[in-house]
Order: C-alpha cells, then sequence, then structure tokens
C-alpha cells in the first residue's frame, strides 16, 4: 500500500488530498477515513489504498501510521518540573510507610491528601 501525508482536509466539505511519498496526489473523501479520524491535520502520516476516480486517483480504506498528537502530552510540565514534584511525593509515601509500620493506617486527612496526590502525579506521567 502507498504511503503518504494529509497535504490538507476540509471537514465542511467532507474532502482532502494525501502528499504521497511518491510524490503522487490522491483525492481523500472523509468515506475512507477510519471511523475515529474526523478531522485529519495536514502532515498526518497515512497508508491507503489506490482507485481510479472520476477526477484521477481516489484514496480507500486510509489508515493512520502516526498516531494523533495528544494535547494533554503537548502541554504536561517539563521534566525538571516534574523531579521535585515526585520527590516530595516519595517523601510523603515514607511517611505513610512508617504509620504503617507502626501498625496503624495514616490519618485520614493526610491518606486522602496522599491519594490525591499521586492520581495528580500519576496523570502527569501517564499523559
Amino acid at each position: 500500500m502507498p504511503t503518504g501525508k494529509i497535504k490538507f482536509f476540509d471537514v465542511d466539505r467532507g474532502f482532502g488530498f494525501i502528499a504521497g511519498d511518491d510524490g503522487s496526489q490522491v483525492f481523500l473523501h472523509a468515506s475512507a477515513l477510519p471511523a475515529e479520524v474526523t478531522a485529519p491535520k495536514p502532515g498526518l502520516r497515512v497508508d491507503y489504498g489506490v482507485a481510479d476516480g472520476r477526477k484521477g486517483p481516489q484514496a480507500l480504506a486510509v489508515t493512520v501510521l502516526d498516531p494523533t498528537p495528544s494535547v494533554v502530552r503537548a502541554q504536561r510540565r517539563d521534566a525538571e518540573d516534574m523531579a521535585p514534584v515526585v520527590e516530595d511525593l516519595i517523601k510523603l509515601l515514607d511517611r505513610a510507610g512508617a504509620s504503617l509500620r507502626k501498625g496503624r493506617y495514616p490519618e485520614r486527612e493526610f491518606s486522602g491528601r496522599l491519594a490525591k496526590a499521586m492520581r495528580a502525579v500519576a496523570d502527569e506521567l501517564d499523559a
């Protein structure tokens, strides 16, 4: 199957073009896109089948090769900024561990804040 990049796509009109890696230009109708892709951005790498349409080559059965860039990943903190956050979380976990070693759970207020902090760090790292 040929590969290429989305040259442009007009969502309102439901079509665009693919610039093939071989230099060809192929018509792209919205019906050839995967169901989860409704508005492909220019530069998105795809592979596709080709059929002769009324006005030239037309893309069929388009498959996205590059995953769609994550908005969350683009907006997450720099690694240098996350290092002290993770280190502070480790200190909180050590405090909770010391309490558990003594045979009791941490205070409810502390454990709630710890759980919230752990979720926030996990979401940031998983983005």
